[in-house]
């Protein structure tokens, strides 16, 4: 009885002392009603498991731990910004990975080309394959695109870049890798450019950098992120050139493209919506592999399909379409150009030329690891050592 009588009393203070913690300070009792018990960062490596394992046999389990780890960021540097900055970083141990090729690919370039200055375009030549001996056309870069890294290895962070007098910053903190398909595009002095699904803007900064653009077409269809790529472009580029009648941006439905500017550009970036791999792994916001997000997830192949279709038909017949994403998926990737190459064909009767992206991979492999012996396109694999990627892509040359 005297046991059942000090239970309760206990049990009396603790109510009591409840009652006097403000509710603030208050612990939830029950914990799946703070943290689900499958968030959708989990559901993703899952599947990715139960897939990239087929896909990349060996190399998944040292792309997962990399995907896993803290990525690697690049500095895309602003040419419109008005004060000395390089110097500073170049201190920090940071390179500019376009002009540090690899020496093999240095001594290709002279061999094909001969000396090149600073100012003017730089390309290289490669073979196909071990199997192929045929030469391959060389590859031009714009010479004014420049991103620095941290060497190898190295997972220093970057500073909050700071502005100048007029109020623009110095870089553009992202994937370094990123901007090899901008790389790729080869945009030349006055052609006509479009980014079809532009946003966050990225892209569309390296793609400014050239200042070789005629006219730059600059789309999304989301309002919403088309006014964050406002936000982002604002920080970096001129009001002037901003305001320029050359450049125009747009909240358009992307696949409705080809019958807005049919056959007007030279050439048309599709770096299309996808599962984003590292931050599904690595963030629960915003995660297509929400459940809530499944029939979005199972819709994506099409709606790239229907993106870069109507890339390919924004093309000038001559003109060159870049589809990249940033993930490692087959089927988002070789699997949607082969279905565009299909459809341009049999709906529109539209021949297209794959453009072989070799002699990127031998320029930058000192950076970037590159996946091995892909049927289409070329890829960016994630590495401990060169932490950057996923980023997938394939060059098209519209022939008819």
């Amino acid at each position: 009885m005297a046991l059942l009588l000090d239970t309760r009393l206990l049990l009396r203070k603790i109510k009591d002392i409840r009652s006097l913690t403000p509710k603030r300070h208050r612990v939830k009792e029950k914990w799946a009603a703070t943290r689900a018990k499958n968030p959708s960062s989990a559901l993703a490596l899952r599947h990715f498991d139960s897939t990239y394992s087929i896909q990349l046999g060996k190399l998944w389990p040292s792309v997962r731990v990399a995907l896993l780890s803290e990525r690697k960021y690049g500095a895309l540097l602003n040419t419109f910004f008005h004060d000395a900055f390089l110097e500073d970083l170049e201190a920090q141990g940071c390179r500019d990975f376009i002009r540090d090729m690899d020496t093999e690919a240095q001594l290709s370039l002279q061999q094909e080309s001969g000396d090149v200055s600073e100012k003017e375009s730089v390309s290289v030549s490669a073979q196909k394959s071990d199997t192929d001996s045929q030469q391959l056309p060389p590859l031009p870069l714009s010479a004014n695109i420049k991103c620095v890294v941290f060497p190898r290895g190295d997972i220093t962070r970057f500073k909050p870049a700071r502005p100048d007098k007029y109020g623009l910053l110095s870089y553009y903190l992202m994937d370094a890798a990123s901007v090899l398909p901008c790389l790729a595009l080869n945009v030349q002095e006055g052609h006509n450019v479009l980014d079809l699904c532009a946003a966050p803007g990225g892209k569309t900064l390296s793609l400014l950098q050239t200042h070789s653009l005629g006219f730059f077409c600059v789309n999304d269809t989301s309002v919403s992120r088309t006014i964050r790529l406002r936000k982002v472009l604002k920080s970096y580029i001129p009001k002037e050139l901003l305001t320029d009648e050359r450049i125009r941006i747009t909240s358009f439905d992307g696949t409705k493209w080809g019958e807005i500017d049919r056959n007007t550009f030279d050439r048309v970036l599709v770096d299309v919506p996808c599962t984003t791999d590292r931050h599904s792994l690595m963030e629960d916001d915003n995660n297509i592999f929400n459940k809530n997000r499944a029939g979005e997830r199972r819709r994506l192949p099409q709606l790239q399909a229907e993106l870069l279709l109507a890339g390919i038909l924004a093309a000038c017949p001559g003109g060159e379409i870049l589809y990249s994403t940033c993930t490692l998926s087959h089927i988002q990737n070789q699997n949607v150009v082969e279905q565009a190459i299909h459809l341009a064909h049999e709906n529109h009767g539209i021949q297209l030329q794959v453009v072989d992206l070799q002699p990127l991979t031998h320029m930058f492999r000192k950076t970037f690891h590159f996946a091995p012996d892909l049927p289409l396109g070329e890829m960016v694999i994630p590495h401990l050592a060169a932490n950057f990627g996923p980023i997938y892509m394939c060059k098209l040359q519209r022939l008819t």
